[in-house]
Formats: C-alpha cells, sequence, structure tokens
C-alpha cells in the first residue's frame, strides 16, 4: 500500500487541517504529516505544487491527490471501514453528513469573526455577538446529535464514538475556548470532552510549540 501522506497549515492557525488530521488519527492508518507554513511569501507556490488548488490540507496517496477536507475524510472512510468513522446507523449516518455539511459550508460569521488560535486566549477581543446566530445554531446542533433520535448515546462524541461530524466541529471547539464562548449544559459538557480527548490535547501542544504568527487584522482567517 502506497503511503498516505498529508499536508497542512500551520496547527494553531488551520481549523481545515485539523479536520482529516483528526480523521487519520482515529482510522488507525499510517501516514507521514507535513506542515508546510501558511501566510509565507513562498506560500502559495509550495500549495501549488501539492494541489492543483493551492491551498492545505491536501493528501497524497500514491497518484492519489485529495485536495478538500471532507473529501479527504470521506476517502479515509473508504480505505478503514471498520473504523467507523460514520455512524452504522443508516438515520444517524444521514444525520451526521447532514451536520458536517452543513459546517463545510456555512458560518461565515463564525470564520470571520472567531478565526482559530489554539494556543491563545482572546476573550478580551472577543466578536462573538457578531457571529451569535452562528454560534446558536451549532449549539443546536449538538444537542440534536447528543439526543440521536431520542437514544442514549453511550460515548462523549455527538453520535457517542468518534465519526467525521466530530472532526469538523472539533476547531470550533477550539474557537469557543478561545474567545470565551459559554453554551448550554450538553454543549458545555461536548466542549469538555472534546478539549479533554487525547488526539485534540496532541494537535494542541504542537501548536503551542509553534512561533509562527499571523496578524488576523491583516490577513483575515487563514487557510
Amino acid at each position: 500500500m502506497n503511503e498516505l501522506t498529508l499536508y497542512i497549515g500551520n496547527k494553531n492557525y488551520s481549523s481545515w487541517s485539523m479536520r482529516p488530521w483528526l480523521v487519520l488519527q482515529h482510522s488507525g492508518l499510517p501516514f507521514r504529516e507535513i506542515v508546510s507554513p501558511l501566510r509565507q511569501p513562498d506560500s502559495k507556490a509550495r500549495f501549488l505544487a501539492l494541489s492543483p488548488a493551492g491551498r492545505v490540507p491536501v493528501l497524497h496517496h500514491g497518484h492519489v491527490v485529495i485536495w478538500e477536507s471532507l473529501a479527504i475524510c470521506e476517502y479515509l472512510a473508504e480505505l478503514a471501514p471498520g473504523a467507523g468513522l460514520w455512524p452504522s446507523d443508516p438515520a444517524l449516518r444521514a444525520h451526521a453528513r447532514s451536520i458536517a455539511h452543513e459546517m463545510h459550508a456555512g458560518f461565515a460569521r463564525l470564520r470571520e469573526n472567531l478565526p482559530m488560535d489554539v494556543r491563545s486566549d482572546r476573550r478580551a477581543q472577543s466578536r462573538a455577538h457578531l457571529a451569535a446566530d452562528d454560534i446558536t445554531r451549532i449549539g443546536d446542533i449538538w444537542r440534536q446529535a447528543r439526543q440521536g433520535f431520542g437514544r442514549r448515546m453511550d460515548g462523549p462524541f455527538l453520535f457517542g464514538s468518534f465519526t467525521i461530524a466530530d472532526a469538523m466541529y472539533v476547531p470550533v471547539v477550539s474557537r469557543f475556548r478561545t474567545y470565551g464562548v459559554t453554551l448550554e449544559e450538553v454543549g458545555a459538557a461536548y466542549m469538555a470532552a472534546i478539549l479533554d480527548w487525547p488526539a485534540f490535547k496532541a494537535w494542541e501542544a504542537a501548536a503551542a510549540a509553534e512561533t509562527a504568527v499571523i496578524d488576523f487584522d491583516i490577513f483575515g482567517q487563514p487557510r
């Protein structure tokens, strides 16, 4: 089997890189990660050499190149069918896919006003009020997933065990902590579980070790 290589951006800033990285960690598939820093003079040229879209993350698997986060996650679900990357129940699986795609396509106000900054405490500069509708919707999504059509979820993740849906929302948990966003009981419990999850802690530790600083006022939301 050809080696899987995931090219990602800075761990402190790249929410899109975090998503397939978490899925790879859970899948059990061996892989190599290569950090390709964002917002450098040569970043665009480097990214274009890796991906036709000129962005990271991008997954290389032999001759296969996948350059979009959710597409990478779907590919990994096919490579590792025993990893449970989607719920086995058809109704829950449809629900999980729906909320994963909703995160992928939406929440522009959240991205604009609460950019990811894992290692920082930005509560004093929080503009969470400008993303209030997005925050409310995310709280509803988490609560509805945890309720699972009236079923009891045995694990701490959105559908009990970890799925791609969680990978799509873990960066939001990090954002909420950074900007001091508080949620009701179900959302707060989900956040606490994610922040204590070893895979998140591994990403967090790597983000804390980085030294690069991106000025959001100049650059906006990093990819």
